[in-house]
């Protein structure tokens, strides 16, 4: 899970360097999410013409569609640097002040994970972005007084994966919301063609749809698929081009299938289909079976199996969808659990 999944593991600095490589510069660069870079490319060009930073900005979406990505876009295409935090690593509105008191003007400021951002903090943000300005309390007690800290302009730009978590005051503050879509298997193939390039390696148009369709919707996943076919066509080939039967070999190495798949997800449907006859099984059940953290089965696994209608998610558990069946090969019973029967 680690090669294709956020793990929460660290990565190398070589890992973020490729990484920080593929990831286009300019809107015109950046494949997909067209309505998104419309209206991204209206905001931006809007502040230009004003001169003055551009609206809050808040991006919502699963892992690895580029939201990270697109933040650095709008600093790169403001002409302002860029300041890059997480939710998690602001526990306390001091380190919240800390930060926004530290900010030039027209920074871009980058929360990833916002939504995990302490409540305290939170709420400082709230006239942050409003009026550019903090209240910093001095003392304690019957002595304690407010003192407030006028802060630069500034663009912040939120990226979270769970969108219902912010609070509305919070969310009502972004001046522009957008949220990112999975990625269709021609979107992924231009993806692919253009990491291609930055990596040196030549990839046909047949062995690119190959990675398309393997790549779960995601461009993060398409490029390190992409990097383990580079990989084995460097150790087994010896050149710097990979076949689509390099591609097939590669993937089957690291137990992607034809679909997408790899190994939790399979062990996943093979728990609900074999073990619990399709189902309903409850979440916690399903992970002690599987070995994994429930945590994980409901943010990594469960997105893409539901969407993809081989996973059904009901008030009394997950059920296997009759797809789920023919792609494990196994026949579906008479009278399985369907959305008609819970």
């Amino acid at each position: 899970m680690v090669e294709f999944h956020d793990s929460g593991e660290a990565v190398d600095e070589v890992e973020l360097a490729i990484e920080g490589a593929l990831r286009p510069t300019s809107l015109s660069e950046f494949v997909g999410q067209h309505k998104v870079r419309g209206q991204m490319k209206l905001l931006l060009e809007a502040a230009r013409i004003q001169d003055r930073p551009a609206d809050h900005i808040l991006l919502s979406g699963p892992p690895g569609l580029g939201k990270t990505t697109l933040a650095m876009i709008v600093a790169h295409e403001s002409g302002r640097p860029l300041r890059m935090s997480s939710g998690p690593a602001i526990q306390h509105a001091g380190d919240l002040a800390a930060l926004l008191s530290s900010l030039t003007p027209g920074e871009v400021l980058f929360i990833d994970e916002i939504h995990r951002m302490a409540r305290s903090a939170e709420e400082m943000l709230y006239l942050a972005m409003e009026d550019f300005r903090i209240d910093i309390m001095v003392g304690k007690g019957a002595g304690a007084t407010s003192i407030p800290l006028e802060l630069a302009p500034f663009t912040l730009v939120g990226a979270t994966t769970r969108s219902g978590l912010l609070p509305n005051p919070l969310r009502d503050r972004f001046g522009f919301t957008a949220h990112l879509e999975y990625y269709e298997a021609d979107e992924l193939e231009r993806v692919v063609e253009r990491s291609a390039i930055v990596l040196g390696v030549g990839v046909p148009a047949v062995a690119r749809a190959e990675i398309g369709r393997r790549s779960r919707g995601t461009p993060r996943i398409a490029n390190r698929l992409l990097r383990r076919v580079r990989d084995y066509a460097l150790v087994h080939g010896g050149g710097s081009s990979a076949s689509v039967e390099d591609v097939k070999a590669a993937l089957e190495l690291y137990d992607v299938d034809r679909i997408g798949l790899d190994r939790l997800d399979r062990a996943v449907l093979d728990a609900i289909v074999r073990r619990f006859r399709g189902g309903p099984v409850g979440l916690s059940t399903l992970a002690v079976s599987v070995g994994e953290e429930a945590d994980t089965i409901e943010s990594v696994v469960e997105p893409y199996l539901v969407r993809i209608g081989f996973l059904g998610r009901t008030p009394r558990g997950r059920v296997a969808m009759p797809e789920a069946y023919a792609h494990l090969g196994v026949t579906h019973p008479e009278g399985a659990a369907l959305f008609d029967d819970l």
